[in-house]
Parts: structure tokens; sequence; C-alpha cells
């Protein structure tokens, strides 16, 4: 059988520079595309970019672990290795963080690293990881 994968589109106000992020910064490669959207490989998962300016910019925040986190958001879990070389790879570009890499419940079942950036058009990206990944869905 084959490992499920999710498809997510969400809105671009600008289609070179989402190339540019989700293709030069994270690495993911392009797929089929138009003048008004893109596909993109997202890690093995496939998202689309669809250029609509208006729907862009939404900044609502909610408290998770005494920090402001973005409520629309998507992202994905990556192995600690992974994850610190990614934060790394956008710390060396540049890139601003929402809230730093850091670790998130400490010491607790559900212990985890993450980050969280936003793409050019404001949408929030969250990528963390878990020492142990049978703490995913730990309570």
């Amino acid at each position: 059988m084959t490992r499920p994968r999710f498809h997510l589109a969400f809105a671009v106000d600008d289609l070179p520079a989402a190339r540019q992020f989700y293709g030069d910064l994270l690495g993911c490669r392009e797929g089929r595309s138009s003048e008004t959207w893109v596909d993109f490989d997202f890690f093995d998962h496939q998202i689309v970019a669809h250029l609509a300016p208006q729907e862009c910019g939404s900044v609502n925040t909610g408290a998770v672990d005494g920090k402001q986190v973005p409520v629309r958001h998507f992202g994905l879990l990556l192995d600690w290795a992974d994850w610190e070389a990614l934060a790394g790879r956008l710390r060396e570009a540049g890139q601003d963080f929402i809230i730093e890499p850091y670790v998130r419940f400490a010491g607790e079942a559900g212990e985890q690293g993450t980050f969280f950036v936003r793409d050019p058009a404001g949408n929030a990206l969250e990528f963390k990881t878990f020492r142990d990944e049978a703490h995913v869905f730990a309570g």
C-alpha cells in the first residue's frame, strides 16, 4: 500500500516569489503550473500555490507554550537532524522566523522542536520534530 500523502492548496500574491521561497529556499521541486497556480513537491506531498492576492495576509494567533502561534498554518514533522539542517539553511539565507527554533513542552510527553516562518505571501509554516515519534499525539 502506498503511504498517504496530503494535498494542500493555498493563496499567494506573487508566483515568482512563491517559486523562489518554495523552490529555491526550501528545495521543493516544481510540478505542473499555469499563469495562476504552481504545484510543488513539498517533501513528498503536493501543495498548490494559487494566485489569489485578496486571500493573503491573515495574522490571527493563539497562545501555545507562552508563544503567539499563527492559527492558520501548515508544515511538516521532520527527523531531528533534518529539522536542525532546515533551520540552519533558513538562518543562513536570512529568513525571518515568526518563532525561532526552540524546544516546546520540554521534559513532557509531546516534547518537540518547532519553528515558524512566513512565505512571501504571509502564509505561516511550522516545522517540528519529536525526539520520540510515539509522542506526536501524546496528551
